[in-house]
């Protein structure tokens, strides 16, 4: 049999497989390139980028969990200006789509943030972080209001012509009103999901493990969350979902697809082994080999039927 065609189609935006790396687990490639050429991946998601250089949260930050970890790293970033300026340049040499991720304090800087992109060379899309746990302002605050997430969506995608993702918060009543209110705004994509929110006590020290308190909790443990996530959005709309919460293996790769994700970001498991990236779009494709399927995308939301 001839080689699956990995092709992965999410409305604008086409990747040459549906394996990608979730915003906040891969810096902006530098890190990662030393160990696999990053055009095998089908997409990189940055780093959440700010109009500002932010230092982010004060240490510790990071705290391990059964089966995964918390994180209140506070969106440390070098700024929008940097960005532009050095990491998409470095990027652009990768035959791999780029997406940037934004966070804003406020609609009009999310705007701002989009303009700037708009007219920036080596951006693919624009994923639209409305679900960071980890800041004062801005971030989870528009991700669990349906009205404001519909807001921020229509006005930045009435300033950008650059395909539109919407990463969407699981810290939420009912994932479905948010994903709509999304759709509603305009977003090509939905990202599903981020992180949920948790907290550690150390018991010797008496005191929470990070100095945010909380912070976001990912990896294995809240995969059949995001599974979950992804099978009801994907039920009931017609609207191309970028799967992840968990993923550490092609199977975990395959299940998000069953339910019906069109390709899927890996997170934590970047941090375990950074060549995991390389060996879920083997695993994916040998899969397909070994059951006779032409393409991935023919097992999307299969478990549906």
């Amino acid at each position: 049999m001839m080689p699956p065609d990995m092709t992965t189609t999410l409305g604008p935006l086409v990747l040459k497989n549906p394996v990608l790396v979730a915003s906040g687990t891969f810096g902006f490639g530098e890190e990662y390139a030393r160990f696999f050429d990053l055009s095998r991946l089908g997409g990189i998601m940055v780093k959440g980028t700010t109009l500002e250089p932010r230092e982010g949260n004060p240490a510790p930050r990071i705290a391990e969990t059964p089966a995964g970890m918390l994180n209140a790293i506070g969106l440390q970033n070098p700024g929008i200006d940097e960005v532009i300026d050095s990491k998409l340049p470095f990027l652009s040499k990768f035959d791999t789509r780029v997406i940037v991720n934004i966070s804003g304090g406020s609609i009009d800087e999310y705007v701002t943030l989009a303009q700037r992109l708009d007219h920036a060379q080596g951006v693919d899309a624009i994923e639209i972080n409305v679900s960071c746990p980890n800041v004062k302002t801005g971030g989870m605050h528009f991700g669990v209001d349906p009205e404001l997430t519909k807001k921020l969506v229509g006005a930045v995608r009435r300033t950008t012509s650059l395909p539109l993702i919407t990463k969407l918060s699981p810290n939420v009543t009912d994932i479905l009103t948010m994903a709509r209110a999304a759709v509603e705004g305009g977003t090509d994509i939905l990202s599903l999901i981020n992180t949920l929110l948790g907290m550690s006590i150390d018991v010797e020290r008496r005191r929470p493990r990070l100095s945010n308190v909380t912070g976001g909790l990912s990896g294995p443990a809240i995969r059949p969350v995001a599974v979950r996530m992804v099978w009801q959005v994907s039920r009931e709309l017609d609207i191309p979902i970028i799967g992840m919460g968990g993923i550490m293996t092609a199977v975990d790769a395959l299940e998000f697809m069953m339910a019906g994700a069109h390709g899927i970001a890996l997170g934590t498991v970047n941090f375990v082994d950074p060549l995991a990236g390389v060996k879920i779009v083997e695993g994916l494709s040998d899969y397909c080999q070994a059951h006779s399927i032409s393409s991935p995308s023919e097992i999307v939301g299969i478990a549906h039927r």
